[in-house]
């Protein structure tokens, strides 16, 4: 009938709405329940890097478990458990100090450090001295180590000794860095200065050796020319001796034959120059005399 049609489009909506607020319903539990598990999985598990290890703090077990966890993926009990992740690469580290030598000189070093954890020690380590030990430990041992070795050389020895100065406070560092769990790879001097008395001092001392070494040079100098001079005094009064015993075996014959020498060697050089004319001399009878004069060189400007 007109009537049960009518009640039949009256009640077909509620139903649809019905129908509806129940699948939204379900969806929206599905949902709720969904983000939980997905808000639980997240919490049930952590990630470890590359470079890094985790330890785990478990408060029903007594605090810091004994295993470390490697890279990867984990599960761990939420609010039971937290993972403390640790960086574990090797990090460098410089060391500043002020520290004495030996001849009570004071210098200035610096040491820079290649330094890691020991990963097997890393419960032990951040159980003791947090995850800031590298803060609590290298400069405290840099600087103990630092002032042990330089106080065993001088001045002048921490420059002319640098390797082995850094050699030794290398192999004290490793030993000191074992007790904390710390391996050191590399430790090298990277500055080394002295204060400005220090300087001065040296210096002072390199131009007074400079001008030790100049004085000595000077008294050397002399020296060979002393030698030299006695040597020349030595030969001249042997080539007097020898032209003495030849004069009184020869006579004037030895200067003669000097003489004739010298003219020959003033004559070569006279001939070379351009502007020099020979005028022989003629008999001096014009003057009443019978010696001759002798010739004349002259010199003529062109």
């Amino acid at each position: 009938s007109r009537h049960d049609l009518c009640q039949r489009h009256t009640k077909d909506p509620l139903l649809t709405i019905a129908t509806m607020d129940k699948v939204l319903s379900r969806i929206s539990t599905a949902a709720g329940a969904l983000t939980i598990g997905a808000f639980t999985v997240n919490s049930c598990i952590y990630n470890v890097d590359g470079g890094e290890r985790a330890v785990m703090f478990d408060t029903l077990r007594g605090g810091i478990l004994p295993d470390v966890r490697n890279e990867g993926t984990h599960f761990m009990i939420p609010v039971v458990q937290k993972p403390i992740i640790i960086d574990v690469r090797t990090k460098p580290r410089e060391i500043p100090s002020v520290t004495g030598t030996k001849d009570l000189q004071m210098v200035n070093i610096k040491l820079r450090v290649l330094w890691r954890p020991v990963i097997e020690k890393l419960p032990q380590l951040y159980r003791e001295l947090g995850t800031d030990f590298d803060e609590r430990v290298l400069p405290s041992i840099g600087n103990e180590v630092l002032k042990s070795v330089v106080a065993q050389y001088n001045a002048e020895e921490l420059l002319s000794k640098r390797a082995e100065v850094s050699n030794r406070i290398k192999t004290e560092l490793i030993k000191r860095g074992a007790h904390f769990h710390l391996t050191l790879d590399d430790v090298a001097i990277t500055h080394l200065t002295f204060g400005r008395e220090f300087m001065r001092a040296i210096e002072s001392k390199q131009v007074a050796f400079q001008e030790a070494e100049r004085q000595q040079y000077v008294v050397q100098r002399a020296e060979q020319e002393r030698i030299a001079s006695v040597t020349r005094a030595e030969g001249e009064a042997e080539a007097a001796t020898i032209i003495t015993k030849a004069m009184e075996k020869t006579g004037n014959a030895i200067i003669e034959v000097r003489r004739i020498d010298a003219a020959k060697e003033i004559a070569q050089k006279l001939a070379k120059g351009r502007n020099i004319t020979y005028l022989p001399g003629g008999s001096s009878g014009a003057n009443g005399g019978d010696g001759s004069s002798p010739g004349l060189l002259l010199s003529v400007d062109k």
